[in-house]
């Protein structure tokens, strides 16, 4: 009788232990979907009297347009540091109505006409954008600064409105957690219950042995 308490112990135990291990797959294959899902990148952009460079951070997957949504940036404008992403469809102070989309890509057009806005450690906020209505379609940048006036008619001496060269290129694309790992681990769970169930017929022998 205590040898078929024993090995009954021994079953529950096993199938505790394989539970975990295909928890902790499951957690590690959720974790992998999420930490592939980002995309980090190089910009800079400069003009006259301007110079900003810094990183952004986006989806890993771009609209039918092969644009793609920004979702966090760092960096600094002429030696101020960047220190908020404006969100996608609101405008930066003092130039509405006109809202962002902070869409980026590789095309030879890499901003939309919305642009993307950011504020800066100097409490100002700037929004570069790609202007198709000029003669030369090019990129333009709108630089807002205290005293913010809403609208952009109400542009002061203190704002401008000035033409950019904009480029952003692609660092790195984050690899999924070791796939090597995740199939080992997989491995190891199968052997596992394999071995589960090899104990479970031997002790279904034992049992009966027994009584």
């Amino acid at each position: 009788m205590l040898k078929a308490i024993a090995l009954t112990t021994s079953r529950k135990n096993l199938a505790l232990l394989s539970a975990t291990v295909l928890t902790t797959t499951f957690g590690l294959v959720f974790g992998t979907i999420q930490t592939a899902s980002a995309i980090n990148w190089n910009w800079n952009y400069s003009g006259t009297g301007i110079e900003a460079n810094g990183t952004f951070i986006t989806n890993d997957t771009p609209n039918e347009l092969g644009y793609y949504l920004i979702s966090g940036i760092t960096g600094t404008r002429n030696g101020e540091t960047i220190t908020g992403l404006q969100a996608a469809g609101t405008p930066i102070s003092g130039n509405e109505p006109f809202n962002v989309d902070n869409l980026i890509s590789l095309n030879s057009q890499q901003l939309t006409g919305d642009g993307f806005g950011y504020s800066t450690s100097g409490g100002n906020f700037v929004s570069p954008f790609f202007a198709s209505f000029l003669p030369t379609p090019g990129y333009l940048e709108i630089f807002s600064a205290p005293p913010l006036t809403p609208g952009f008619e109400n542009l002061g001496t203190e704002d401008s409105e000035l033409p950019i060269r904009f480029s952003a290129t692609i660092i790195s694309v984050p690899e999924p957690t070791s796939i090597v790992s995740l199939l080992a681990l997989g491995t190891f769970s199968t052997h596992l219950l394999l071995k589960r169930k090899k104990l479970s017929k031997l002790t279904d022998n034992k049992l009966e042995k027994v009584s």
